[in-house]
């Protein structure tokens, strides 16, 4: 069976991002490999070091999580891309950008690759941002149908980070409870929505609008992160959420209001999951037009 985690899903979304109307007007920006001093931020050594050597041996680091020989450099390249696009938001080079990077990062823990994940992307930019950048708070906001553990858990008890992650329930890893809220002095800076399976955009707005705009905007953070996967589409078949691409569209407004209104609409995006690749390039599409939009 092929691994849902493949090179497929970059080049389908980058074909269709091609074919849509804005991508003349699109600014890339080249990736290049995160220090090990920079993922250190967010892994410890051995993580990394085990990494290392199960991927120069071909060899997988879990169940679902195979490697290759370019499996490490890959992966350490896609975590520098998402440093880049951060460094162009802080320089005011860009108004806010979507990193498209694999593999996903949102499931790796401090010392643990799991679900596809190697690097927390996102966690590292997070750390970046504050050792690097001086930003104070960071907020990241975490659509993946997936929980978030990784980047959870990095973050559990740091009261300068909020996390909030909208996912289905029951579904793989099994965490993303209600009641997991944060623990010492960071009470209330993790915000987990459990969604049920069947859950349409309009229950996603509801929740976005109603229940994670008020958390945000108490919260005020300096800069926002959305670790954006779309496999709640409703075509993917790793859940069963009925999510669309014009629904991404809808939260992806939703955020970019919030990010204008707390931070200067500093805003970056890093691709997370999406395995149906109709349903991923479709998303992927919708969710850069609005943020070209609020640009």
């Amino acid at each position: 069976m092929q691994n849902p985690e493949r090179p497929e899903r970059l080049q389908a979304s980058i074909k269709a991002l091609q074919t849509s109307d804005f991508w003349e007007d699109l600014y890339q920006i080249e990736a290049t490999p995160a220090t090990i001093e920079q993922i250190c931020y967010a892994h410890v050594q051995e993580h990394i070091d085990r990494i290392k050597w199960y991927c120069k041996n071909n060899l997988p680091l879990d169940y679902d999580t195979p490697t290759s020989s370019a499996s490490y450099d890959i992966a350490r390249l896609s975590t520098g891309g998402v440093l880049r696009i951060a460094d162009a938001v802080m320089a005011g080079s860009v108004s806010n950008a979507f990193a498209l990077v694999r593999p996903p990062g949102h499931h790796a823990t401090p010392n643990r690759s799991m679900g596809f994940c190697l690097f927390n992307n996102v966690a590292i930019a997070a750390r970046y941002l504050q050792r690097e950048h001086g930003v104070g708070r960071v907020a990241i906001i975490d659509w993946d149908v997936h929980h978030g553990n990784g980047t959870q858990d990095i973050f559990y008890d740091d009261p300068s980070v909020f996390f909030f992650s909208a996912h289905q329930v029951p579904l793989y890893p099994g965490t993303g409870m209600a009641n997991e809220t944060g623990t010492d002095g960071a009470v209330g800076t993790t915000l987990n929505i459990p969604m049920r399976p069947g859950s349409e955009p309009s229950d996603y707005i509801e929740v976005f609008q109603n229940t994670l705009k008020p958390a945000l905007l108490d919260f005020s953070p300096d800069f926002l992160i959305i670790s954006a996967g779309f496999d709640a589409h409703r075509l993917d078949p790793l859940a069963a959420i009925n999510m669309t691409a014009d629904g991404f569209a809808s939260l992806t407004d939703i955020l970019c209001a919030i990010a204008a209104e707390t931070c200067e609409g500093r805003l970056i995006s890093v691709l997370e999951g999406g395995y149906d690749l109709k349903g991923l390039s479709e998303s992927v599409v919708a969710h850069v037009g609005r943020l070209m939009a609020h640009a």
